[in-house]
């Protein structure tokens, strides 16, 4: 009071004094959210990145160190926030190592990112192998805590269990020492794929039917020849378009040879490795070990899933694969079958002609630039967000932009656009998260991999297709980064429905009332014909059933190989499988190796099948839109807060029910492939 009265207040004025004093001390007792800061150490040396990786992992140590002098019993709030820094500190260090060794294009930065996700990893099993931290972490009373905490508490209690904490000392050191050679087997797996690009050249007349763009981007060397890489922007419209079969099985082979010999060894390995794990954890197989934390739960609700779904494509796949055929025999006589590198020339060429879609046609309305625009536009307009350019954001290429993802002015998260391709950077389209959030203490941070041709430049509509199902990816990291603890906050669900999402937001590729808000002819600025649309919609439906086949022989090869004992021969075991469900004749003849390019049996391990579960799941999520409208708000903001939001709060067959009002069922799958059926047999034959 004397210094206010000093300073000539009246009491009117003291009481505001006092009223300013409250806030600032109430706003002073309230987390203040973290800088954005996830893309800098991409920017720096690879000592600085060292260094922070090295702060991570004993800021963990710490406070497992402080966890362990806590009572649970009577301090089970501090038990958990110690157990939720130590996890947060070890996965924001992994998410940058994975994310650096993905893009960057330092060696010295990439070498770096090895040796702190090595590092990591063997904190991370140390960490789930610590019987004090799993004992302290039994101990708390949870029975007045609320549903998201239970379920991540008894979620981290499970794996645990899973690396055998209960075990003693030599078991839980051969687990440790398992994991981290699994960890090695995986990152020099990943490794030889991604740096084994493989070059075939032509001449110039091998590649008529390509398109004037692909042309011109490739033109001939000082030799006369055209050099073609394996990388997907270079592949994938070559088989899609080269008229010559000879040349398309020439760059076909050399695909298939990508990661061999060197990754032969490797995959005998992983499989072996694994296998031993899980055996000696007392599970019959790694598959089994697998989905014991899917929503399948078992291996053998994964394999009847599979068998389910072939007996429903088989008569499909194979009335297609007719189609085909007869298409090629127009260009030589007397064929009796379709090669692996026919299918997608003809598949192309059937949907021009049949269909009257040729896929050429559309992409001159498919700008890159138009595209993202498009993408982002959408989005923002579903779910009542903005894309705010970060402006002096450090990044690891000057390719990478930076948005702010904001709500009403209030920031929701930060997204990162990496989409380009370039030398030893990851060759597929994924999103890896940087930072994982957590509700009042950071935003989320995450980073669009892509290899998408730049603006100016010409997409296909299968990349538009991509696109959205990657942004599929980054708006649910966004909106479910928000949890009260760390390892439930972003994409935290259920390995097999974490695809759901992004298989979801992918279908909004082929609605004309999405299309036309985007899709404009990069010269005339005309809009896409709504003919056009259509014709492009018949199309899609043609291949389903191949496709679908196709998903299906990937998801066995995954699931089988991980559920037979190790030691066997991985090509003869894909012929077997290819057999069974892929009308195409065995593809894996005179040296090919495929198997060893096939990136998912690191990461997914036995359970590719995700993608067609998630897909299944999705297809019955849609149906809430196809009835509502695909730019319908009010379905669009029900989705966020009952399936993106969530996070990992809660199962996903949880989040689903929320959303549909039922659980979730195979019916609306089931319909759309009978439904496309119907449009193929009845589209207008020009043949």
């Amino acid at each position: 009071m004397a210094a206010l009265a000093a300073t000539g207040c009246s009491n009117g004025s003291i009481k505001n004094n006092r009223e300013a004093q409250a806030r600032i001390a109430a706003n002073a007792s309230k987390p203040q959210l973290e800088p954005f800061k996830g893309s800098e150490p991409l920017a720096g040396t690879a000592d600085t990145f060292k260094a922070l990786c090295k702060a991570d992992l004993e800021r963990a140590q710490a406070q497992v160190v402080a966890l362990k002098k806590l009572d649970a019993k009577s301090n089970g709030q501090a038990v958990l926030k110690a157990y939720d820094e130590a996890q947060t500190a070890i996965m924001n260090a992994a998410n940058r190592a994975s994310l650096t060794q993905s893009v960057h294009p330092d060696p010295a930065l990439r070498d770096a990112s090895r040796e702190c996700e090595q590092q990591v990893d063997a904190a991370n099993v140390a960490l789930s192998q610590d019987r004090g931290v799993y004992d302290a972490l039994s101990l708390v009373d949870l029975s007045k805590a609320d549903a998201p905490t239970q379920h991540w508490v008894s979620r981290a209690l499970l794996e645990f269990r899973r690396v055998g904490v209960d075990r003693d000392e030599p078991t839980r050191q051969k687990v440790k020492a398992l994991n981290e050679e699994i960890l090695k087997l995986g990152q020099q797996f990943s490794k030889n794929i991604a740096e084994d690009i493989r070059k075939v050249a032509f001449t110039p007349k091998e590649l008529d039917g390509l398109p004037e763009d692909y042309k011109k981007a490739h033109a001939p060397g000082a030799d006369g020849k055209v050099v073609i890489t394996s990388n997907y922007p270079d592949y994938f419209p070559f088989m899609t378009y080269a008229k010559n079969a000879k040349a398309r099985e020439k760059l076909w082979r050399a695909y298939r040879q990508r990661a061999f010999p060197n990754n032969q060894a490797v995959l005998g390995q992983l499989i072996e490795k694994r296998n031993e794990l899980a055996t000696l954890l007392g599970y019959a197989n790694w598959a089994a070990f697998t989905t014991e934390t899917r929503m399948t739960r078992t291996q053998q609700a994964a394999a009847d899933f599979i068998d389910q779904l072939a007996q429903s494509t088989e008569a499909r796949a194979k009335k297609e694969m007719a189609e085909l055929l007869a298409r090629k025999k127009k260009d030589v006589k007397g064929a009796t079958v379709v090669e692996p590198w026919d299918h997608d020339y003809y598949e192309d060429r059937v949907r021009a002609e049949r269909f009257g879609f040729d896929s050429q046609t559309v992409r001159p309305y498919l700008e890159y630039a138009r595209v993202k625009d498009g993408v982002m536009g959408i989005t923002s307009s579903l779910w009542g967000v903005t894309f705010q350019p970060a402006k002096d954001v450090k990044t690891w290429h000057t390719d990478v932009e930076a948005y702010d993802v904001l709500e009403g002015g209030k920031p929701l998260g930060r997204v990162f656009l990496d989409m380009h391709p370039r030398d030893d950077k990851f060759k597929h389209a994924a999103q890896f998260d940087l930072i994982t959030g957590e509700a009042d203490r950071r935003l989320p941070e995450a980073v669009l991999v892509c290899n998408f041709p730049r603006p100016g430049d010409l997409m296909t509509h299968d990349e538009v297709e991509t696109f959205f199902h990657e942004f599929g990816h980054l708006m649910h990291t966004v909106f479910s980064g928000h949890q009260k603890w760390t390892p439930i906050s972003g994409i935290s669900t259920e390995r097999d429905f974490v695809e759901t999402p992004s298989m979801l937001l992918q279908q909004w590729a082929q609605q004309p009332e999405v299309l036309k808000s985007f899709a404009k002819h990069h010269e005339t600025n005309e809009p896409i014909p709504a003919e056009m649309v259509e014709k492009l919609r018949a199309s899609k439906e043609f291949g389903q059933g191949l496709w679908a086949r196709r998903q299906l022989f990937l998801s066995a090869v995954s699931l089988q190989y991980y559920s037979r004992a190790p030691g066997f021969d991985t090509s003869a075991v894909l012929s077997e499988l290819q057999k069974k469900l892929s009308p195409f004749r065995h593809e894996y003849r005179d040296g090919t190796h495929f198997e060893v390019a096939f990136g998912h049996l690191d990461g997914y391990s036995a359970a590719y099948y995700t993608y067609l579960w998630s897909y299944v799941i999705a297809k019955d999520l849609e149906s809430e839109f196809q009835k509502a409208g695909y730019l319908d708000r009010d379905t669009a903001m029900k989705y966020r807060h009952t399936v993106l939001d969530p996070g990992g709060s809660k199962p996903a067959a949880d989040q689903v029910k929320d959303f549909l009002g039922r659980p979730y069922a195979f019916d609306a799958f089931r319909a759309y492939l009978d439904g496309a059926a119907k449009t193929t047999g009845t589209a207008k034959d020009s043949q």
